[in-house]
């Protein structure tokens, strides 16, 4: 049959809770960050970041962590038909956190989880017979529910011609030899866990692991006695992990130096967090492997693989998208400490985001001085009517992708928060209405503190009234406040839009909205988003775009506003700016809700009549956007 996925990885499935202090006790940990965890949940995500097929069989529990594991699965690619969904069971979840560079403390929330729960039942022939490989982990063998299950899963792909993987993952503490205080341990003697794992080293085509973990598959704390007597019971490619050594590769064999193994280029690292290393290891391994590429070769891709992840905070986030291993390949290590690699750490960001916004069309209430200033207005009023505007937005969107809104804080907060979750894409302001030069929303804090506390499916949207005959010192104000704010929400790991309008402040020519473009990232600033004014010109958007690519061919895109256009205004302008593929759709407001508003408010339109109006003109907006792009295409055809 044909082979749909690339490779399915079989075994744990929980959520990682991350200290966020580096550097203290893990009894000292003020907060976490949440992340997907389990070496092989890991391994299938980092997989497909770097382009394969990737699937999971596990069990999560029928909760919100379990739900989260799923959709992280789904933002990252990975095929989870496999995960089973126990109504009786807990998700797993480990608690952890980076003492030092040698000490990195961890706690397994296991007693009972969903994933151990996982049994013969769970393995379906037609689902693992469409992979090319299947890679199990060792924790999955300990138990002989667990074990069943994988030895049914190893007979399925064999019998289907599937190549089999096995990453050792010792940790002794989930095989019962080691206390619930000592997850951080990596090895323990046990003559029952070396006799359990060398009864199935055979059904393997590749086994990888540490030296400890050969160690407690060959029954020796001498590396090479333990990697021949694992050779005496498998003709499996042997792969062993050698720390700042690097890795080395066994075939045949086994020499009486390790150095005499197959090796790839190593990267010598500043060595920040080894946690998850392992895994993103092996997802560059089987990159390699599956794409048959030669050890030396795929040694190389799971070196570097395993160099991010030593350098970065958390497991799966750590692991490089594929353009990024080339890119990081191709221009080779400037510094040890990855994760300060501006170059490096941009592409990372860029190439890793989750969800595909190829098309935009956004309903933008997120107008505060506009509805303050007309009649019959109240903060609860607007409040009330920026649930109605969400309402008609959902009424548009009606399930389907590609739709948004922009929506504030300070009024519209029953509204902002209604949507998450929604499958909307969600900008929210932050400057302070009509200012210039520039000043953010009080709510912030001085060091846009307070963007710690936004949902992270938010997008942090700014509008700055510049250009670039500004003097000097309002150039130099509206800059530091806009890279405060973008350096901000990178930290809290929030996507950000800027917003520059340069016809408020003077007169504009084709290159203006250009010029400052490229002003903005020559002081690092790389925006996901950008929303821009609309330009009857081409060739204004052509220069637009090209400063863009110029600087970062990884952008989201662009979004046009509206200005309170009429809709015959905007169709026009949208008939210009859909020729020009960086340009995702609109980000449009009073068009839609200006007339409304004051009706609502003046109480001559009540609630129904006003979701109704501005359902139809918001309709009628994605309709005139739609039709351009698609003369576009039609025309290209």
């Amino acid at each position: 049959m044909t082979k749909t996925l690339d490779v399915i990885t079989i075994g744990r499935a929980g959520v990682d809770l991350y200290g966020a202090q580096v550097g203290g006790r893990l009894e000292d940990m003020g907060s976490f960050e949440k992340y997907i965890g389990g070496s092989p949940t890991n391994i299938a995500c980092g997989t497909s970041r770097l382009g394969l097929k990737s699937a999971l069989i596990s069990r999560v529990g029928d909760e919100h962590m379990g739900r989260f594991i799923r959709e992280e699965l789904a933002r990252h690619g990975v095929d989870g038909k496999g995960v089973v969904t126990d109504p009786e069971r807990l998700t797993a979840l480990v608690i952890l956190g980076i003492r030092d560079e040698e000490r990195f403390p961890l706690i397994f929330y296991r007693e009972n989880c969903a994933d151990m729960a996982l049994c013969e039942q769970d393995i379906d022939e037609a689902f693992v017979s469409s992979a090319r490989s299947v890679l199990v982990t060792g924790t999955h063998l300990s138990h002989p529910r667990t074990e069943a299950a994988v030895l049914k899963a190893l007979g399925f792909a064999r019998n289907h011609g599937a190549k089999t993987a096995l990453d050792i993952d010792y940790r002794p503490n989930l095989w019962g030899v080691a206390g619930h205080g000592e997850g951080e341990s990596r090895y323990v003697a046990s003559g029952q866990v070396t006799e359990k794992l060398q009864a199935t080293l055979h059904l393997f085509d590749l086994i990888v692991g540490t030296e400890e973990e050969f160690h407690i598959a060959g029954g020796t704390t001498d590396t090479v006695a333990a990697l021949r007597a694992v050779r005496a019971v498998t003709a499996a490619t042997l792969v062993c992990k050698r720390g700042a050594k690097g890795a080395v590769a066994f075939e045949s064999a086994i020499p009486d130096n390790l150095d005499e193994g197959i090796s790839g280029e190593g990267f010598p690292v500043e060595v920040f967090n080894v946690l998850g290393a392992g895994d993103g290891f092996f997802a560059g391994l089987l990159k390699g492997w599956l794409d048959g590429e030669d050890w030396p070769t795929a040694l190389r891709y799971a070196n570097a693989c395993g160099a991010f992840a030593v350098s970065r905070h958390g497991c799966t986030p750590a692991y490089p998208s594929l353009q990024e291993l080339n890119f990081f390949l191709e221009r080779g290590m400037t510094r040890p400490d990855l994760r300060n690699d501006p170059a490096l750490e941009q592409i990372h960001w860029s190439t890793n985001r989750h969800g595909d916004w190829s098309e935009m069309r956004v309903f933008a209430f997120d107008h505060r001085m506009q509805l303050e200033s007309m009649a019959g207005y109240t903060p609860s009023k607007g409040g009330a009517f920026k649930e109605l505007c969400l309402e008609a937005a959902l009424k548009v969107q009606n399930g389907r992708s590609g739709y948004g809104i922009l929506c504030d804080d300070r009024i519209g907060r029953r509204a902002l928060h209604a949507a998450s979750g929604t499958d909307l894409w969600i900008g929210r302001p932050c400057e302070w209405p009509g200012s210039r030069p520039l000043t953010l929303e009080p709510s912030l804090g001085p060091d846009c503190g307070g963007l710690s506390e936004w949902a992270r499916e938010n997008v942090v949207k700014v509008l700055c009234f510049c250009h670039p005959d500004d003097d000097e010192a309002t150039w130099a104000w509206q800059l530091a406040e806009v890279r405060r704010l973008y350096v901000a929400s990178r930290r809290n790991k929030l996507e950000f839009l800027l917003e520059v309008i340069p016809s408020k402040v003077a007169s504009i020519t084709t290159d203006t909205t250009a010029t400052l473009i490229r002003s903005f990232y020559a002081e690092g600033i790389y925006p996901d988003w950008w929303k821009l004014e609309p330009m009857d010109e081409p060739e204004a958007w052509t220069q637009v775009c090209a400063a863009i690519e110029e600087h970062d061919r990884h952008t989201r895109g662009i979004v046009v506003l509206g200005l309170d256009a009429p809709e015959d205004v905007l169709k026009a302008s949208f008939e210009v700016a859909a020729r020009f593929p960086l340009v995702k759709g609109f980000a449009v407001g009073r068009t839609i809700f200006g007339s409304v508003a004051r009706g609502w408010f003046e109480g001559s339109i009540n609630d129904e009549e006003a979701v109704e109006e501005m359902a139809k003109r918001y309709s009628r907006l994605c309709t005139v956007w739609d039709g351009a792009r698609a003369r576009v295409q039609e025309a290209a055809e």
